[in-house]
């Protein structure tokens, strides 16, 4: 067992170390990234000047830009960024691309080899048309009989220049990705809105803390989807650019405090150190409390912010990791089965951290990355969750199976199969409570079968055993929607009718008499010693609860047996008797 242990965690671990290998191959060498796209920085190719704000204000003249060094004071002023445009031919298509970042007003100038300018641009808050799935504003960059020259990019009041995402491409290429992009992360939003709506229900219905994280983990990262890709725009195109930025900042700060949580309280208490528990929890609302100043932060903050974030965010993977690993190891089944969903994201996610994805996956960087990783784990985690659910219920079914088999096992006698004393008396309340409601007759006979331990004396127990699950099988005839049977012990049975009271519970018990006498014990005793019983019987015209409805049906059996048995007798004053009748074999 400890071997095969041993093995699934090798397993475990080799398919996770997979999963990240993988994730790391498909960001860093992903196809998508094209020779034809100019990925824009400052000194490559970029040059920059700083200005204080003014609406009116001219290019600066290209004298006025470095090429070296980093800008300052830019947040509360305008950023010109400046490129020349390597020789193309007239007429060629190009399109402009910049990622969402935080800025009040972007203008680009596109300037011609013959000195015309072409101008137009986005404000906070006003994208127009010119946004598109992925989380990018696209310039394409009007035809002319002559070449482009060079592009100008004017920002105003820019959060951070290292932020800033820029391409240049051929505008048959970004059309391209746009056609790739947006079923992938329409695809990736719809499984995340399936497992969102799926786990918060199954939370619900199972009350499992866990899995309400994870749907909250779901629902964080489908909202940060909706507005990080720009779909949200179609219905709220106001939060377009600084906005949008710092929703999806929080949002991803908040849904990484909700998955450090959902993947620890998945893991039994009793497996992992209280210590390491509390710090993983502390790390994950660490996370989304410093994503609070980074959401809101515009201006040079931001960076210092960032980089704080950052460690944050590496320290609560290793962290969660470290967790996951102690509890496998451990034995926790909850560890094994949904450590590798979580391995996924996390190395997703830390490739973000440790690797520049900004030009990969069909420009949509890290987040486009995060966003598939997060659909692909929150499918694979709804089926971990919900076929170790399905196992749990199996279980339960059969535990409350068994239980239920040793429950009834505890109220039949051994010997005859029939209800014993205690099962009897608990049927027996609930019928005469049913009786009662219903305002139905009740009767209770008692069966004493006559001179029985003459039988055990003459022909030994055994014999005596199988007379009585003789008795008991005829008995058991009448058992059914009016009739219980059972056996209180020794040689007497005790049978409860629904229905019926005076004179025709008397006769009826008559007939149980005679049927018992019939039943034929051949092979079991001589013709010449027949099997009697005596009856006493009451019901509820004399009496209302049981167990006075069992005193009196048993001082009229006494009474039978005094009577000089093989008889029935009614409780009643004066202790009116049948006299009995002869049986007849069976």
């Amino acid at each position: 067992m400890g071997m095969l242990g041993h093995q699934s965690g090798r397993r475990g671990i080799r398919g996770l170390a997979g999963a990240v290998i993988a994730i790391f191959l498909l960001c860093g060498f992903a196809p998508f990234a094209h020779g034809a796209v100019d990925s824009l920085k400052i000194g490559a190719p970029l040059c920059y000047v700083v200005t204080p704000e003014d609406p009116g204000a001219e290019m600066p003249s290209p004298a006025d830009y470095r090429c070296h060094g980093r800008p300052r004071g830019y947040q509360a002023g305008t950023l010109w960024l400046h490129m020349p445009v390597q020789a193309r031919s007239a007429g060629d298509d190009l399109a402009l691309l910049v990622h969402l970042t935080r800025f009040d007003r972007l203008t680009i100038f596109s300037t011609y080899a013959d000195g015309a300018v072409r101008t137009f641009g986005v404000a906070r808050g006003d994208f127009g048309t010119h946004w598109r799935d992925g989380g990018q504003i696209v310039f394409r960059l009007p035809d002319r009989d002559v070449p482009v020259a060079s592009l100008t990019m004017r920002f105003d009041r820019l959060a951070s220049h290292d932020l800033l995402r820029a391409r240049l491409m051929p505008g048959s290429e970004a059309d391209r990705e746009g056609t790739l992009v947006g079923p992938l992360i329409g695809g990736a939003l719809t499984l995340l809105l399936l497992g969102t709506i799926y786990n918060l229900s199954l939370a619900h219905g199972v009350r499992r803390q866990f899995i309400a994280w994870h749907g909250a983990w779901a629902a964080c990262v489908f909202i940060w989807g909706l507005i990080w890709s720009q779909l949200a725009l179609l219905v709220v195109p106001g939060i377009a650019g600084t906005l949008s930025s710092q929703i999806c900042t929080f949002l991803s700060t908040l849904a990484i405090a909700c998955a450090t949580a959902s993947a620890v309280t998945s893991l039994e208490r009793s497996l992992l150190p209280r210590a390491l528990r509390i710090g993983v929890l502390l790390l994950g609302a660490a996370v989304a409390l410093v994503g609070l100043p980074a959401a809101f932060a515009v201006g040079p903050a931001i960076e210092p912010i960032g980089q704080i974030l950052g460690v944050l965010i590496i320290a609560d993977l290793l962290a969660v990791t470290a967790a996951i690993v102690t509890a496998w190891r451990r034995g926790s089944v909850e560890a094994r089965d949904f450590a590798l969903a979580w391995a996924v994201p996390m190395a997703t996610l830390g490739a973000t951290q440790l690797l520049d994805l900004n030009d990969r996956l069909l420009g949509g960087g890290a987040q486009i990355a995060v966003l598939m990783a997060s659909a692909f784990q929150t499918i694979w985690l709804s089926f971990a969750i919900t076929r170790r659910l399905a196992r749990l219920r199996i279980e339960r079914d059969a535990a409350q199976a068994a239980q239920a088999e040793l429950d009834e096992l505890a109220r039949r006698d051994s010997l005859t199969g029939l209800l014993n004393r205690r099962g009897f008396i608990a049927a027996a309340g609930e019928a005469l409570a049913l009786a009662e409601r219903e305002n139905i007759a009740f009767g209770l006979l008692l069966i004493d079968v006559d001179r029985f331990k003459a039988v055990n004396d003459h022909f030994g127990h055994d014999v005596g055993d199988r007379v009585l699950r003789r008795i008991a099988d005829r008995l058991r005839q009448w058992e059914g929607d009016i009739c219980t049977a059972g056996r209180l012990g020794g040689e007497e049975f005790v049978l409860i009718v629904r229905g019926l009271a005076g004179r025709p519970l008397a006769e009826f018990a008559d007939r149980v008499r005679i049927g018992i006498a019939g039943q034929g014990y051949d092979g079991l005793l001589p013709a010449d010693m027949p099997v009697t019983v005596s009856i006493g019987l009451a019901d509820t015209g004399a009496a209302t609860s049981f167990p006075l409805l069992y005193r009196l049906a048993d001082e009229a059996l006494y009474e039978a047996k005094r009577g000089g048995r093989n008889r029935v007798v009614i409780h009643a004053s004066g202790r009116t008797a049948l006299p009995p009748r002869p049986a007849r074999r069976a």
